[in-house]
């Protein structure tokens, strides 16, 4: 039982450090529609601190850690992070344009929203989980993941030394 718990914490919170092993984000694939923004590209976003949150609306985990990644989004949009919410359903509902959008709208959530609801995008960042935080550095490479709830603060301390580099 104790390997198991091990086990568990350690899929729960993943972490890359920043500038080592660092890989090429993948371009955002087969996604459907986009929420409160243009489709968007890693290319295009180059020179900007991306996270990528994989999230569905329906997740416990994932609304917990909303008001977070929420915030980020407040207090550092204008200092150059992009939050761009892939939103990877899990069940059939969560799969509709409109039930996707009402969930958007009534978590307040302002950043753009992908809807890769044939998980393109998911297997391009070989992501198991939800919610998932992928770090993408002003180069466009991922430096850093964390899986599941918790860590907000490490994460938050990643997002600033990333927004302070050149």
């Amino acid at each position: 039982m104790t390997f198991a718990l091990r086990s568990l914490a350690a899929a729960a919170a993943v972490v890359v450090a920043v500038g080592a092993r660092a890989a090429p984000a993948p371009e955002f694939a087969g996604i459907d529609n986009w929420i409160n923004s243009a489709p968007l590209t890693m290319q295009g976003l180059r020179g900007k601190v991306v996270l990528v949150d994989f999230w569905t609306y329906d997740c416990i985990n994932c609304q917990h850690v909303l008001p977070y990644v929420k915030d980020w989004h407040r207090k550092y949009r204008d200092q150059g992070l992009v939050v761009v919410g892939v939103h990877t359903p899990e069940y059939g509902f969560e799969r509709n344009l409109n039930n996707l959008k009402t969930a958007v709208q009534r978590g307040g959530i302002a950043f753009p929203v992908a809807q890769d609801n044939r998980y393109a995008t998911w297997n391009a960042y070989d992501n198991r989980f939800w919610p998932a935080f992928y770090l993408v550095d002003k180069r466009g490479e991922v430096v850093y993941s964390h899986f599941g709830e918790g860590d907000y603060a490490q994460t938050e301390a990643v997002i600033r030394k990333l927004l302070a580099q050149p």
